[in-house]
């Protein structure tokens, strides 16, 4: 039988037995948490992985079912060593002693993708750690991605599942994620990416990256000692300060968001060691990015829960989350002031992080707003680094960290060392509105693009005829291409571009004479109006 023949026949098993375990499961009896952890588990590595990513989430799953995936953990058998030999081989196209003095045979851990063993390099005996792909890992994850696909139409899975989750949506994601986690130079560029940004930080470290001996499929990095950094009773008795330690570890995760827009995914506690007087970094198969406006969006998110500004946070999940449909605002607004009300009163101390994302999240997914991927990223990392500060220092507020660290970055930017009184606050406040305008209008122009941006009305008593929203909805955006004219024009008579109107940069005196323009007419329009009614 040719070898087309035996991956065929091959993928008709796999995907008869996919249906098969979909429907010991009854799906058509309905699912719950507990049932959708299992089948998962039945189904293998893959959609292990799959249930993993969902778990992080919040925003498209109900929480109930994020709670429950965290639970899957991989449950893979270890490669035996010839496997290993074999793969290091056919990457390096020489044998495994030749470039190694020592390989411990007994794997440091064993997952979906690879597995890590110690070794010591024969070229100068210095003790490092290599990951092995499994062979042939993203075939077989193509091919049962392709085979669900299947089993979907076949079983008619998004019907039964409609109301839980969007199955293509996890696919697409899963497969997007788990093609980068398998290409193992991406972590290496990655790890060298984290070390360059936290250079400067002398308390802060990670394991060189031996690219010599990196390819796709084998990584090669430094080998980490020291103590696991939830071993506190160690820690002490070697003259460590664990408080310390938990606030140095929640300001550098905090300064990895607002500062870098590139962070640690995963920041549990089997990826942090402590070694000579430094927190130590490894594992950087999952790493979140920000975009530079997704970063100023996340610093006004921690001021606007600071400051209880209901309607900044509100304007800031809208800017970040896609959805698809009509969304009610006034719905959406009431549930983000609720969520507001329960931490105006209390004291940052007391306010739980875990608790504020996996409620914004909620809120989020009972109004069908996805969030982008780095900030779903952000979410579980988050969730998670604070899971680890407090096993270190129970007592620890990472809000607080954040919404200090926030605040320091934010006065330094500005120059502002003293509390502003209230009068001067509101100027400045002004002042920032009239500074972000173009912005603004960027991100609405950005919005239209994207199909996201919409307008939601209210209508009491009688209907309103559409031919005066229009003529609303016309005036409005007159209006705003005004401003922005304005603007931009006294922009431009701070250059020296030519040539001149009037001492006037000529491109900046017609802005100007456009902005009066549509303004005049807007003003006469108004009064028109007001005289039709009378």
């Amino acid at each position: 039988m040719s070898q087309n023949n035996q991956k065929t026949l091959s993928s008709q098993r796999r995907l008869v037995q996919i249906i098969t375990i979909l429907k010991k499961h009854h799906l058509a009896k309905g699912i719950d948490p507990v049932k959708f952890r299992m089948i998962l588990e039945d189904l293998g590595p893959t959609f292990v992985k799959i249930g993993q990513i969902m778990a992080s989430r919040q925003d498209m799953f109900s929480q109930r079912y994020c709670l429950e995936l965290v639970k899957l953990r991989d449950n893979v058998a270890a490669m035996d060593i010839e496997t290993v030999r074999e793969v290091i081989e056919d990457e390096y196209g020489k044998k495994l002693s030749d470039v190694f003095e020592d390989f411990d045979e007994k794997p440091l851990g064993s997952a979906s993708i690879a597995q890590v063993h110690k070794a010591r390099l024969k070229e100068d005996g210095r003790d490092i750690v290599v990951k092995v792909q499994r062979p042939h890992i993203y075939e077989m994850m193509e091919r049962d991605i392709a085979l669900v696909r299947k089993a979907i139409k076949l079983l008619k899975l998004n019907e039964v599942l409609g109301s839980v989750v969007d199955l293509n949506i996890v696919l697409d994601e899963f497969w997007h994620t788990a093609k980068e986690e398998m290409d193992f130079l991406n972590e290496a560029q990655f790890a060298r990416k984290f070390a360059k940004l936290n250079a400067d930080i002398c308390y802060i470290g990670a394991p060189v990256i031996e690219m010599a001996f990196s390819t796709h499929k084998v990584l090669v990095m430094e080998y980490i000692d020291g103590f696991d950094i939830d071993n506190l009773i160690k820690l002490k008795e070697n003259g460590y300060d664990v408080e310390e330690i938990a606030a140095k570890l929640a300001e550098n995760y905090i300064k990895q968001i607002v500062d870098d827009g590139f962070f640690h995914a995963d920041p549990h506690p089997g990826n942090l060691r402590i070694r000579d007087g430094k927190i130590i970094w490894i594992d950087f198969g999952m790493m979140g990015i920000l975009s530079h406006n997704d970063k100023d969006l996340m610093k006004t998110a921690v001021m606007a829960i600071g400051k209880n500004d209901t309607q900044k946070l509100v304007d800031v999940i809208l800017t970040l989350g896609e959805h698809d449909g009509r969304i009610n605002y006034t719905l959406f607004y009431d549930h983000i002031e609720t969520f507001m009300s329960h931490y105006v009163s209390a004291d940052l101390k007391d306010i739980n992080l875990g608790d504020v994302v996996q409620e914004i999240f909620t809120i989020a997914h009972k109004h069908r707003i996805s969030m982008p991927k780095g900030v779903s990223m952000l979410a579980r990392g988050l969730v998670t680094i604070e899971s680890t500060v407090m096993l270190i220092d129970p007592h620890i507020s990472i809000i607080e960290i954040a919404a200090n660290h926030v605040t320091n970055h934010m006065a330094n930017h500005f120059d502002l060392k003293k509390e502003l009184t209230n009068s001067v606050q509101k100027l400045y406040n002004s002042s920032q509105n009239f500074l972000e305008l173009p912005i603004q209008l960027s991100d609405i122009m950005r919005m239209m693009m994207k199909g996201r941006l919409k307008i939601n009305l209210d209508i009491v008593e009688s209907s309103v005829p559409l031919i005066s929203i229009n003529h609303m909805v016309n005036k409005l955006v007159v209006g705003i291409v005004s401003a922005g004219l304005l603007m931009a024009s006294s922009l431009l008579c701070t250059t020296q571009m030519t040539p001149k109107v009037f001492g006037i940069p000529a491109l900046g005196f017609i802005g100007y004479m456009t902005a009066v323009g549509l303004g005049i007419w807007l003003l006469l329009t108004v009064l028109k109006e007001k005289k039709k009614k009378k």
